[in-house]
């Protein structure tokens, strides 16, 4: 306490010593000061400097790092004594003499820098000096950092004040470490450990005489005698720290010599930090975007304002806070999900690859992948294209396509209908009496409704289809009349239940199309509802932090994971049975299979703007999409469907990530779903067309005929589809030679 009324008093009469030139009004007076200083209120100053925040995977390796200021601290014994005598030195000889201020030093600086408008320089003690750093890296504005750095008497009371706690509250020792931990050495490092691995590549218990004195010369200006800058000036300043060792008796006359004869050999480490440096880029910009959302808090902000404030503020503290970030992602998955990705594109080009894997019944997201390069450079993006815009993500997102139609299908066996449902489904139709659904965006409060228009894909088939062989083939016009059954309100709900929303965090549009995918989503949230699907309808938010822990080794609480049995299992049992259907000879998925159980459902989006798979295993859920990222739209993907370019993605993910992991099988649902019943397709190729067309109609299958051309005699059964065994009722195409081969008719 008597130390910290002696420092009042002294303030007081400091202030009336260099009462400021050209400012009459001024009525600050020593007792004024006096009392000001001991009322002023340093309690919310914080001890701990920013530190970077580290991301690991869930080997424990890191993946990435972040932070506005590269700096490792330390403890005072991991600092060689060469470094702490040499800071002394050069910085405050009579450091651990004197306290929170050197009376004689301070008088002097403040008497020379009266005249200059009340610039306060030099005079500083290490504690002073501590004082500063800290104050200027509490200040959480760029005002208050201004006010913090400001060359004020006002500030300089500020430091003392601070000094004088510091001194009342911490030991000398404490002081030498938080001041080495804080200050500034140039070159974009923070603290000496950091120093000493930027400029030498190794610890601060390493560092020689001659690196030692080099670090301590720089605080001074660490722009001027930043080495990597101005080398001449640096090891001059260096042999004047070395001097000044010498003359207070720390080295001998020959250590100086011997040091000062050392050339400046620098050993550079440049660190990189935030995402663009990460191995896993998208997953890192996954995980940033995520703990930007938890600093900000759930209450929505009233403004824009607002929300660029607290987002600028959650930035900081995560940039800032020294956190250890435990994640889940899985270095195998993500292997996989980065090679994958490369097919059929490049990392320049302007059509890409994305790719997310989740963990059916946790949520885990396993790895996040694209295949153009991260980066702000040229032919690059900091567009996290698989994700939603809350992380990163672009408000447009990509399409659904029909893996949309996987919502509907679940929606019509949650009702109860069988499977047999069958429905006369032409090329094109049009259907009319959709119902209209509530919706707070529309303007009337209703979306949806009325008639729609709509054909089949190319790779679909006209004819009377059920549940199976629609879902099988992707046929568009049956399930726009299956929609128009459960009612398009029910299969949106369907789609929510499982997580399903816009990219930009809107709910759904309920319109009639949204059963062929015209919702933009992210393929994350895409990955993660097909993963409750074969979490036999446990459905889990996908979610990438498993633990945080703060920069004193306090376990920060984070939310849980959030899982929630969204559908009954059997129902789930039943879409995965159809959905396997769509990798075999059936689907439109054939020839993708992995070798082990899956289930799977392509899309194309409307107009080819994008096309889009995803699927399955009881252990790994991934979806991916292929668009051109510019926009789908204006620049169409044409020719491509969800199996030509994103299913073989999907295939070497899946058959990468799953290899040596034991194969799991699914449940088969034991509830009477109204399944049909298949019957063996007799096989009439090579047989006359109309010949094929009865042995078929008498086995109870509907026929349709194609022509192709072949040099096989005219009219003759060339190939058909699909072969082996489907449900009575289904139709079968028969391709029927022209007879002229690839020649044109005359």
């Amino acid at each position: 306490m008597l130390r910290l009324l002696a420092a009042s008093v002294i303030a007081g009469v400091l202030v009336a010593l260099v009462a400021l030139p050209g400012i009459g009004s001024v009525s600050l007076t020593a007792r004024d000061t006096a009392d000001g200083f001991m009322n002023m209120d340093v309690v919310e100053i914080t001890r701990d400097p920013a530190q970077q925040t580290v991301v690991y995977g869930s080997d424990g390796k890191t993946i990435a790092t972040f932070f506005d200021e590269y700096r490792e601290n330390t403890t005072l014994d991991k600092v060689t004594p060469l470094m702490q005598k040499a800071i002394i030195a050069i910085e405050d000889a009579r450091f651990r003499q004197h306290g929170p201020l050197d009376l004689k030093g301070t008088i002097r600086a403040l008497t020379r820098n009266a005249s200059s408008g009340g610039a306060v320089e030099g005079g500083s003690t290490l504690t002073q000096q501590l004082a500063k750093n800290m104050l200027a890296n509490n200040a959480t504005t760029e005002e208050g950092f201004k006010e913090a750095t400001a060359p004020t008497v006002s500030r300089k009371l500020r430091e003392l004040r601070l000094a004088v706690q510091l001194e009342q509250t911490m030991s000398k020792d404490e002081i030498l470490q938080d001041y080495l931990n804080i200050a500034y050495f140039g070159a974009g490092a923070y603290g000496v450990e950091a120093a000493a691995k930027r400029y030498f590549s190794k610890s601060a218990a390493d560092l020689t005489l001659p690196e030692a004195a080099m670090l301590a010369g720089i605080t001074k200006n660490p722009y001027s005698f930043d080495p990597t800058l101005y080398p001449d000036a640096a090891l001059t300043r260096r042999n004047t720290v070395l001097n000044r060792m010498r003359d207070l008796n720390v080295i001998t006359a020959d250590e100086a010599e011997g040091a000062k004869a050392t050339k400046l050999q620098l050993n550079e480490y440049k660190p990189k930090g935030g995402c663009e440096s990460s191995r896993f880029p998208y997953f890192c910009a996954y995980v940033y975007y995520e703990m930007i959302g938890f600093f900000m808090g759930e209450e929505e902000p009233k403004s824009q304002e607002e929300r660029q404030t607290r987002f600028e503020a959650a930035r900081k503290k995560l940039l800032r806070g020294g956190y250890q970030i435990y994640t889940t992602l899985d270095p195998k998955v993500q292997r996989a999900t980065d090679a994958a990705v490369k097919y059929a594109t490049t990392p320049k080009s302007t059509k890409v690859n994305v790719n997310a894997a989740v963990q059916p019944g946790t949520g885990k997201i396993l790895a996040i992948s694209t295949s153009k390069k991260y980066g702000n450079g040229r032919g690059e993006t900091t567009i996290n294209l698989p994700a939603d815009a809350a992380h990163g993500g672009s408000i447009y997102g990509v399409d659904a396509g029909s893996t949309f139609k996987t919502f509907t299908l679940l929606e019509a066996l949650n009702q109860g209908l069988p499977i047999s449902t069958s429905y006369t489904s032409p090329a094109t139709t049009t259907i009319h009496g959709y119902e209209a659904c509530p919706y707070p965006p529309a303007e009337n409060g209703m979306a949806g409704g009325g008639s729609w228009t709509l054909s089949n894909a190319s790779d679909s088939e006209a004819g009377t289809f059920n549940m199976k062989n629609a879902t099988w083939l992707s046929v568009n016009t049956y399930y726009a009349q299956l929609e128009k059954t459960v009612g398009v309100c029910k299969s949106v709900k369907m789609a929510e239940k499982f997580g399903m929303k816009r990219t930009n965090g809107e709910p759904l549009m309920p319109t009639p199309s949204q059963v062929l995918g015209v919702n933009p989503i992210d393929v994350v949230h895409l990955s993660a509802a097909y993963a409750g699907i074969a979490a036999r309808g446990k459905y889990c938010e996908p979610n990438v932090v498993t633990s945080v822990v703060d920069a004193k080794g306090a376990k920060v609480e984070i939310p849980a994971a959030k899982c929630e049995q969204v559908v009954d299992p059997q129902v789930a049992d039943a879409a995965t049975m159809i959905l396997q259907g769509v990798l075999s000879g059936h689907g439109t998925g054939a020839g993708l299979g992995i070798g082990r159980p899956a289930a799977a459902k392509t899309g194309t989006c409307e107009n080819y703007a994008c096309a889009v798979f995803a699927g399955y295993t009881p252990d790994l859920a991934v979806a991916t999409a292929y668009w051109d990222y510019r926009s789908g739209v204006q620049y169409p993907v044409t020719g491509v469907y969800g199996a030509t370019i994103p299913g073989p993605v999907w295939q070497r993910t899946m058959t990468a990530a799953l290899a040596g992991k034991p194969v799991l099988q699914f449940q088969q649902p034991t509830r009477d779903f109204g399944d049909v019943k298949n019957k063996k397709i007799p096989n009439v190729v090579g047989r006359h067309v109309d010949e094929g067309a009865s042995l078929l109609g008498q086995s109870g299958f509907k026929v349709r005929v194609k022509h192709v051309r072949s040099d096989a005699p005219a009219a003759t059964i060339v190939r058909m589809s699909p072969t082996g065994s489907a449900p009575e009722g289904s139709t079968v195409t028969l391709f029927m030679s022209n007879g002229h081969g690839g020649r044109p008719r005359r």
